[in-house]
């Protein structure tokens, strides 16, 4: 029986039994890299590949990481480390531990296998992956954590991702008023990922800025306060306003003071507003955008869930995915090549930080902008369909109906609405899809019970993209 009878079969032996002296062998029975290992493996791992959560994975098959989606992988330093890869999806994989010289033959075919077979000779922290193109970007990727290494010390800096549940409260059917808007304009090191920062720049320290709600009618007033301590000056550019600048001309707010303008919100919509002071692009790139809606008179029909989401550009002089201060680059923002694009100021803020949750049965309006500053979104629900989209986010037309994706451009906005008929795990994504790698995603949990008139699959149930 080959190897991979013998793998597949359950009996997995090791380097030495087999007489290879090499650091890795495949499905070919060959020896590969340069480590020299004669010993037994002390270590055994085995892993399948598989999709999950829309993306290609790594699963635990066995013993503590059985059913974990590429699990950690601890050894102790020295160890003579075997990992065991069954292809589960049929798919062409290998693996590899680069830092080791470890790689694989590739599989193709459901149930055929291989492994590699390395000493851990230092301690650290290093990435077990498939070499297959594209094929880590989409998530075959873990670790490998070799004796105690130093702990990566999570990031403790403000939370500054925008909760898309905070809308406001609906203006329903009152008559006009004058209403009065506090914005702080802040300059802080965030939170962009569990290990990494930005310098943002903000109103009111948060990712969008707040969801302003008003009426048309509406006289609104303005005051933008800069902290002594900034840097910068900044303003504000609301695309609601009928006036110079959109307000810009008049709130260029040095650092130490406060200015302030008003207007009558003479238009319904769903507006974006955003510091327009100069370079305007890096102002808003930073984070200093958000969105005002003016209800029309008799306020926006009831729904059962509200949320508030934009997607905007961070162009940083690391790569995505580093660690640490991330930093600014002016080259990047004039080429239009972010290294991140996200939805509500962080990479996991739809996914992580904050949930979005409905029940089957609910209806779910979402108000959705983009700050860019340069990128046009093609915002799309994986696995719902719009009932009704505010093209534009005119609120005064005829909405679209069954709407799959629909364009936003920078600096506008639209507003979607659909009823939640099935439970699970739907995905926001901007269906320029190579975006999602980096970092534009949210999800919507439904809960509820299943109707099998509407879906249903003998395969388990899982979410994946399309």
């Amino acid at each position: 029986m080959g190897l991979l009878g013998r793998l597949f079969g359950g009996v997995l032996l090791c380097a030495a039994s087999l007489g290879l002296t090499g650091a890795a062998w495949g499905a070919d029975g060959a020896s590969h890299g340069d480590q020299g290992v004669t010993h037994m493996p002390d270590v055994t791992f085995t892993l399948r590949t598989s999709i999950a959560g829309g993306k290609l994975v790594f699963i635990g098959e066995r013993g503590a990481i059985t059913d974990q989606v590429n699990p950690d992988l601890r050894v102790p330093e020295g160890a003579v480390v075997q990992i065991n890869l069954i292809n589960d999806d049929g798919a062409t994989h290998d693996i590899a531990v680069p830092d080791f010289n470890a790689h694989s033959d590739h599989i193709s075919g459901k149930g055929a296998a291989t492994a590699i077979v390395f000493r851990a000779s230092k301690n650290g922290t290093f990435e077990y992956l498939c070499t297959l193109p594209g094929h880590k970007a989409a998530g075959m990727v873990g670790k490998l954590i070799v004796g105690e290494p130093l702990k990566e010390v999570k990031t403790q800096a403000p939370q500054i991702a925008h909760d898309p549940s905070q809308v406001g409260t609906p203006v329903g059917k009152r008559g006009p008023q004058k209403v009065t808007v506090d914005l702080l304009t802040t300059e802080i090191e965030g939170r962009l990922g569990d290990n990494s920062t930005y310098r943002f720049w903000t109103f009111n320290n948060k990712v969008p800025g707040p969801f302003i709600r008003v009426r048309v009618g509406d006289d609104v007033t303005i005051n933008v306060t800069n902290p002594k301590d900034s840097t910068h000056i900044h303003s504000i550019d609301l695309h609601a306003v009928t006036g110079p600048g959109g307000g810009a001309d008049v709130t260029q707010v040095p650092p130490g003071q406060t200015k302030s303008f008003s207007f009558k919100a003479l238009h319904p919509g769903l507006f974006v507003y955003h510091c327009a002071t100069p370079m305007v692009a890096q102002h808003i790139t930073n984070g200093m955008y958000g969105m005002i809606l003016v209800e029309p008179e008799g306020g926006l029909s009831k729904v059962d869930h509200e949320f508030y989401v934009m997607q905007g550009e961070l162009y940083t002089a690391q790569v995505h995915g580093a660690s640490g201060l991330q930093e600014f680059s002016l080259e990047k923002l004039l080429a239009e090549n972010p290294e991140h694009v996200m939805f509500n100021g962080s990479m996991d803020a739809l996914t992580k930080v904050y949930s979005m949750e409905s029940s089957v049965g609910d209806t779910v309006r979402i108000f959705f902008g983009v700050g860019g500053p340069n990128l046009t979104s093609s915002f799309h629900v994986i696995g719902e369909v719009f009932d009704r989209v505010y093209n534009q986010a005119s609120l005064t037309s005829k909405p679209l109906t069954d709407v799959q994706t629909t364009l936003v451009p920078p600096g506008g906005a639209t507003m979607v609405e659909f009823k939640t008929d099935f439970p699970g795990q739907y995905v926001l994504v901007d269906h320029a899809l190579s975006r999602v790698e980096k970092g534009v995603a949210g999800f919507l949990t439904v809960k509820g019970k299943a109707d099998p008139a509407i879906f249903h699959s003998d395969e388990p149930m899982e979410m994946h993209g399309h």
